[in-house]
């Protein structure tokens, strides 16, 4: 292949098994690439896929990256620290009589049939919580002032505690900000080398805890993020990369990495949000507008609800390794369901997950030391996968002590033929996997039957058709890209951030002025951020958090105006929108009660220019010409000799019978007896199940 020439971009998604790259040319055409992830130093790790990838242009590194003109990059850097509790030490300034508000979590547990669950991990031991005088009211004005000596006495004693970050979350700071910047100015002036977070900054609304946690783990995984945002960059700039260099955010968006590192919270759970913009632009060019968008890698499964082409935003707060941010972010549920889940027996039951045997030593079949039996080693004993093929043929899988690991630790506990274990472990996975959706869709009143499946990262497309038949699912779509779809979609995503503000009260009582004050001031801000990234133009949505009196879930309802300014009666169909997307949400709606107003929210959107996927050629005649061999594999109740199809070789308008097999690089396409799949115009798979 020719070196590239023309202007190209990248998209890299860390993976906690596998770092995913993708080469967009100018003409649409792309080239994936994956390498395993270095999770000791996930940056070295991406810069050797980038060398891969170069490889494979036939290209140096410097030529490559002298052709990209943007390079798109999701990091697991924040949520990897969180994992690892390998954070920075943090120490908490608050009001007096508030430092325990992260511990008092409004009395939640994870699970709440275990009163004796343990608490998280410490993010901020108590010690290291201080109280300071001063005090605002709910409209920001000053009841007690900022004591200045007990802030600088405080600040010595985290000194001496040798705290690295600080948290600063004064009481409704959010309202009136004077205190916390008078504070941040102190901090400097005693404490020059300390980071610190401001929760004025990170999340300027309501409610305490939410704040206070939000900006704790800003604070805890800041500093390791800006050293990895800075590092990676750097190491790009050295490699002769003068391009532009985004980063993918939780909510959806992209932004450059100054902004980023103003408040690095928001990449916490980015990695899903990728997947799921490049899941909606797969589906709206194959027709599909309601579908259940899985990512299926090789630590976990991320499953998101899309409805009418958009994926819903979870704005009230999302929990993160037992810890809640309450930034918007994309819906997201996450399970401990990969193809690296370790499989073993508890109390005479198989249990698959959510341990995870990761990309070091990985499964048993990787052959890097690998003893606990995993989904993939069973995927390869049910003969789903090709060991000569695995990873694109860049290396071969091992049956060495595969089986043997399997009848050791599952079969023979469990009275179970090898095969029947096996088989054990694959059905498991797919049930653990089908169950969060259907309790995903079912909270949110959603009819199965009306979805479609779309499957990608590079274990799902193995998995997904028996799991649709499981849901009662119409169709699966695998998109031709599918082992790096959140690496591709970041290229497709818009520069974004989000502006929040606290307005709480009664619909009846809101005053107009008010709110289109909130709205101007928070324009104006977005809109100055993204100048600041040089993106132009920008689309503004704007949105009135909404809910009833002493119940938590909040709706972020659409907000429509027929120019800048809303009138009263506009603001008054934005809370009976909010009647119409509960009742469509939740299945019930309470209209004589008078709804609650908790905040306000901006999205502006910097509209970019994306590259154009191409088309494929149409076929000229069968699928039978694909065909490449066959292999022993396990559907229904036994083995069966099945067609293998090559992938590549497949062309628009080809048709499968199921049982068969579509190996593409990196991930393989099973499609079961009684499914037919076929590829569609870009060269996806659409496989109808029955």
């Amino acid at each position: 292949m020719s070196p590239v020439r023309s202007r190209a971009r990248i998209g890299i998604d860390v993976g906690g098994t596998f770092t995913d790259l993708v080469l967009v040319r100018s003409d649409g055409s792309f080239v994936l690439d994956k390498t395993p992830t270095i999770s000791t130093d996930p940056a070295t790790g991406a810069i050797r896929g980038l060398e891969q990838l170069a490889a494979r242009e036939g290209s140096s590194l410097r030529e490559l990256l002298a052709a990209v003109d943007t390079i798109v990059h999701g990091t697991t850097t924040a949520d990897d620290t969180l994992i690892t509790q390998s954070g920075a030490v943090v120490g908490l300034l608050t009001t007096q009589g508030h430092r325990d508000e992260i511990e008092l979590r409004r009395g939640f547990k994870e699970d709440v049939w275990d009163s004796a669950q343990p608490p998280p991990f410490a993010l901020c031991p108590r010690r290291r919580r201080i109280g300071i005088p001063e005090r605002l009211d709910f409209q920001g004005n000053v009841v007690i002032s900022l004591d200045e000596t007990a802030l600088r006495n405080a600040i010595q004693r985290l000194k001496k505690q040798r705290v690295e970050s600080v948290a600063l979350v004064f009481l409704f700071s959010f309202v009136n900000p004077a205190h916390e910047k008078r504070a941040a100015e102190i901090v400097r002036e005693e404490w020059p080398e300390a980071a610190f977070s401001l929760s004025h900054e990170v999340m300027p609304a309501a409610s305490e805890f939410e704040r206070t946690s939000t900006t704790l783990v800003d604070a805890y995984v800041g500093p390791r993020v800006r050293r990895y945002l800075e590092h990676f960059e750097e190491r790009l700039r050295d490699a002769g990369f003068r391009g532009r260099l985004l980063w993918m955010q939780a909510n959806g968006g992209v932004m450059t990495t100054d902004h980023v590192a103003r408040r690095p919270v928001q990449v916490l759970g980015s990695g899903p949000a990728g997947g799921v913009v490049g899941a909606r632009l797969v589906a709206s060019l194959a027709g599909i507008d309601g579908f259940v968008a899985i990512d299926m890698g090789g630590t976990r499964c991320d499953a998101c609800l899309v409805r009418d082409g958009a994926a819903q935003l979870r704005s009230g707060g999302s929990w993160r390794h037992r810890y809640l941010t309450a930034l918007p972010a994309l819906d997201v549920e996450s399970i401990g369901a990969g193809g690296g889940s370790i499989a073993y027996v508890l109390a005479g039951a198989l249990t698959v997950g959510a341990k995870s045997a990761g990309a070091d030593p990985g499964p048993i079949c990787y052959g890097k030391g690998g003893t606990e039996p995993t989904v993939t080693d069973a995927d390869l004993v049910l003969g789903y996968l090709d060991p000569g093929s695995f990873g694109g043929g860049s290396f071969a899988l091992r049956r060495d002590g595969v089986e043997e690991a399997i009848l050791e630790r599952i079969a023979r506990p469990l009275g179970l033929s090898l095969d029947k274990a096996a088989q054990g472990i694959f059905r498991l996975v797919n049930a653990s996997m089908a169950y969060a959706i259907r309790r995903m869709c079912a909270g949110r009143g959603v009819n199965l039957g009306d979805l479609a499946l779309v499957a990608y990262g590079s274990c799902a497309p193995v998995h997904a058709s028996m799991q649709a038949e499981e849901l009662g699912l119409r169709e699966v779509l695998v998109p031709k890209g599918a082992p790096v779809l959140s690496a591709l979609g970041m290229l497709f995503a818009d520069p974004l951030t989000d502006e929040l503000r606290s307005y709480i009260a009664p619909a009846k009582q809101i005053l107009v002025d008010r709110v289109n004050m909130l709205f101007s001031e928070m324009e104006a801000s977005a809109t100055a951020a993204l100048a600041s990234e040089g993106t132009v133009p920008f689309r503004i949505e704007r949105y009135a958090q909404v809910g009833y009196l002493d119940q938590r879930l909040e709706i972020a309802v659409p907000v429509s105006a027929t120019n800048s300014r809303l009138t009263a009666g506009e603001l008054e169909a934005t809370f009976e929108h909010f009647h119409r997307m509960r009742e469509k949400m939740l299945g019930n709606v309470t209209r004589d009660e008078e709804p609650i107003l908790f905040g306000l929210r901006m999205r502006a959107l910097g509209l970019s220019r994306k590259p154009e996927l191409t088309r494929g050629a149409h076929a000229r005649g069968t699928a039978s010409a694909a065909r490449r061999g066959k292999r022993r594999a396990y559907f229904e109740d036994g083995f069966a000799t099945v067609p293998v199809y090559e992938g590549s070789a497949l062309r628009a308008g080809h048709r499968i019978k199921g049982p068969a097999i579509v190996e593409e690089a990196f991930t393989t396409v099973v499609v079961h007896p009684g499914q037919r799949a076929e590829v569609d115009a870009r060269g996806n798979y659409r496989i109808a199940v029955r």
